[in-house]
């Protein structure tokens, strides 16, 4: 068996034009951050740790020569100066004295190092004496050992919790200087997909771009945006007076026609022939002015058993025709009413048409909806003889028929291109399904409404066509 593709599609994640690019450059800030710090510690931390070693040291050898060179009277008063003046108290080092090696602190571990290599191998630095925190610095003059305590926070490291705040103050301004710019450099984006989308809908001038952006490829997209939509509304704008121009001008003279016909043609046969092709012209004009309708329309809780009831009305007592309803009457969904009995009407149609059961002369209609969460599924089903599956995807397109359809019709091919465009036209989906022998079926996909709202809003209508009779 062939692994299902769905699994081998690798999770993708939706991030938005805005997100990607604050990431990126967020990233790149974060990276020279992080190189900027990397070169500090190479260029001014290192060399700041060795020189306060060189101070340390320098400090242990002045105080180890002043107290070489100083009489017992005056080694007891330096003493006492250092401590009182300097804060550096010199302890005897007894043998039993407990100590903690300076493991980490003040001094890193390269100061420890050049410490101890300037003032020999024999050097002890501690950071807790006898229990007493504290910078202790062990050191021999000749055969007498003592302890150098020392306040650590005179030799803290350049920075400490300073360069902590910078750092989080960088950070920090980094991560709003790209969103600032990530939003400045987004908003002509999310401008123009706005501007698309109210296009897209019909609505040609609820937003226009500015023309007098700073940025030229900004203001040179914007002005063709511009252009674009103007053309766009003037061709929408053509179309609806040419479709009111077809409506008139094909119309009347076919009207004129048919009376003359019913007036001036004495064969019967003839006359009824004559009307019935003036009547098929002026159905395929009809279809032609469905298929190039704008596409605004206007959804309202309709209940569906009386949308279905109303198509089928024409056709139900036909004898050519067999319809079986399975929806329950209190199921409702958003749609035009107008739009989705047009919509069943051509379904129906074209099942009494072309899905008659083989070896009768009858099209068997099935017709079911069922609730699924927050949507309804509508299914139309005939019995006939169906089409090959390689022709179902180009049945809605304009114009087509397959050639089962070629050989009894003589419409324009737009039937199931009108309910497709209108199913979507009604947010809803559209598809088509077939067994050779065994039938055809139409899928349709509608939002699914209160039946509440459904009950009121037909009240409602009902007032309103009662109150304009009165």
């Amino acid at each position: 068996m062939r692994p299902h593709r769905g699994r081998r599609r690798r999770l993708r994640l939706g991030f938005s034009l805005f997100w990607r690019t604050f990431f990126l450059l967020a990233l790149l800030l974060m990276g020279c951050i992080f190189v900027w710090l990397q070169t500090f510690r190479s260029l001014e931390d290192e060399p700041r740790s060795v020189q306060t070693a060189h101070q340390i040291a320098s400090l242990v050898n002045l105080t180890r020569a002043a107290l070489v060179y100083s009489d017992a009277i005056t080694r007891v008063s330096l003493i006492k100066t250092l401590a009182d003046q300097e804060g550096v108290r010199i302890l005897p080092r007894e043998p039993h004295d407990r100590f903690e090696a300076y493991t980490q602190g003040t001094l890193d571990r390269r100061a420890t190092e050049e410490l101890v290599d300037r003032l020999g191998e024999g050097t002890v630095i501690a950071s807790r004496v006898n229990d007493e925190p504290g910078l202790w610095i062990g050191f021999a003059i000749d055969s007498d050992n003592y302890w150098l305590l020392l306040d650590p926070a005179r030799f803290s490291r350049v920075g400490g919790r300073t360069w902590l705040t910078w750092l989080i103050t960088a950070v920090a301004l980094s991560l709003a200087g790209s969103a600032l710019i990530t939003r400045f450099i987004n908003r002509p984006l999310k401008q123009l997909s706005r501007a698309t989308t109210q296009v897209r809908e019909g609505e040609y001038e609820a937003h226009r771009l500015d023309e007098h952006a700073r940025t030229k490829e900004i203001r040179d997209v914007n002005v063709g945006f511009n252009r674009m939509a103007d053309q766009l509304a003037k061709i929408e704008q053509d179309r609806a007076v040419m479709l009111a121009g077809i409506s008139h001008d094909l119309r009347t003279p076919l009207a004129r026609l048919r009376l003359e016909t019913e007036m001036s043609v004495a064969d019967e046969d003839a006359r009824a022939h004559m009307a019935a092709d003036i009547a098929q012209l002026d159905a395929i004009i009809d279809k032609f002015l469905d298929y190039a309708r704008p596409d605004h329309v206007q959804f309202l809780p309709v209940l569906l058993r009386d949308v279905i009831d109303a198509s089928i009305f024409s056709v139900q007592d036909y004898d050519d025709v067999e319809i079986k309803v399975e929806v329950d009457p209190e199921l409702a969904v958003m749609a035009d009413e107008v739009e989705l009995i047009r919509v069943i009407s051509n379904l129906v149609e074209n099942a009494r048409r072309y899905g008659r059961t083989p070896g009768t002369e009858v099209a068997q209609i099935n017709i079911q909806a069922q609730a699924h969460n927050d949507a309804v599924l509508l299914k139309v089903r005939d019995h006939g003889p169906g089409v090959p599956q390689s022709l179902l995807v180009q049945l809605t397109k304009p114009f087509f028929r397959g050639d089962a359809a070629r050989t009894s019709a003589a419409g324009a091919g737009l039937g199931l291109s009108i309910v497709a465009k209108n199913i979507e036209r009604m947010g809803g989906s559209f598809a088509l399904t077939s067994t050779p022998g065994r039938g055809f079926a139409a899928h349709m996909r509608l939002q699914r409404a209160a039946t509440s709202q459904a009950v009121a809003a037909k009240k409602q209508k009902a007032e309103g066509k009662t109150a304009r009779m009165a």
